[in-house]
């Protein structure tokens, strides 16, 4: 990027983690140094996606599901546990709809293009929802006990956003603060440009992806997007999205998009992500939130209620 500042100059930085593009913004002496400043945050989302990925073998996730699978205890690490008490402040917050060990039943469902044109047999639905329910396992700090055999976490719903602003926070701490992170649309800022003036920040419109819906400054704190367009199915008419309702094992249909702005990425996904599971009641729980964020249904009707 070409805005320049004295001797520092806006640089992007890109790489691959978490299965998404992600990219820091920052001021820099040159591209060197750019890379030199962002290498701690490269490196801590790579651990992250190490430790807490479902697809890869060797990660502490799987090593927590390998216990879940047989139905027994383990005992986590500081930083799982607070995730671990995360997921549960979200699942009492969303009143058990955010539900960590709804994962499995993504074994149902495949929303890949071309995926299935047939809804899921009820009673493999059925068999499924017997081994899903935060309420069905034991957590307390740093020991967590799973009674039922078969269940399974995923840490998809918060992790990302956790390490948006674990990024934020190793930039600060290096001095930089003048910086923007975008983990695939999980966005974090440092602080506004050098100068004073705020970051603009696209959001996405369900009905076209590609194309920003709107621009939103952002000069502190951040903002996440939860959404049904990316990932969905078409059956017999009926548009079904990927966030699956953990009490029926079926879809949420009402909200296409919702976007929140918090002090906190982590905050802001989560609450996105609550927003479109307790559709058709998510202006109500955004509103009780008292923060700026924007819902688009699946009519394409827009509420917005971000600051301009």
């Amino acid at each position: 990027m070409s805005e320049t500042h004295a001797a520092l100059t806006l640089f992007d930085v890109d790489f691959q983690a978490m299965g998404t593009r992600c990219t820091i913004s920052l001021y820099a002496q040159s591209s060197e140094h750019a890379r030199s400043l962002s290498e701690a945050v490269i490196t801590d989302v790579a651990r992250l996606e190490s430790k807490y990925s479902r697809y890869l073998p060797d990660s502490l996730l799987n090593e927590i599901n390998s216990v879940a699978n047989a139905g027994g205890a383990i005992t986590v690490d500081e930083e799982t546990a607070a995730l671990l008490d995360y997921a549960q402040s979200c699942y009492v917050e969303s009143d058990g709809l955010f539900d960590i060990t709804s994962g499995l039943l993504r074994r149902a469902w495949n929303f890949q293009p071309e995926g299935q044109t047939e809804l899921p047999d009820p009673d493999v639905l059925a068999a499924l929802l017997q081994r899903v329910g935060w309420d069905k396992l034991d957590w307390e700090a740093p020991l967590l006990i799973f009674d039922t055999p078969g269940m399974e976490l995923d840490f998809g719903g918060v992790v990302k956003e956790y390490a948006a602003d674990r990024a934020a926070a190793l930039l600060k701490g290096a001095g930089v603060d003048h910086a923007l992170i975008n983990l695939g649309g999980d966005i974090c800022v440092t602080g506004p440009r050098i100068g004073g003036d705020p970051w603009r920040v696209a959001i996405s419109d369900p009905s076209n992806p590609e194309s920003p819906l709107r621009l939103v400054d952002l000069s502190h704190g951040a903002l996440a997007s939860s959404g049904s367009y990316a990932r969905c199915i078409e059956i017999e008419g009926i548009k079904y999205g990927h966030l699956l309702n953990p009490r029926t094992g079926f879809p949420f249909v009402g909200t296409a998009a919702a976007t929140v702005l918090a002090d906190q990425c982590v905050v802001a996904g989560s609450l996105a992500t609550i927003a479109m599971l307790k559709a058709p009641d998510a202006l109500q729980f955004l509103e009780q939130m008292a923060l700026p964020f924007l819902v688009v249904d699946q009519n394409g009707a827009i509420v917005d209620r971000l600051i301009h």
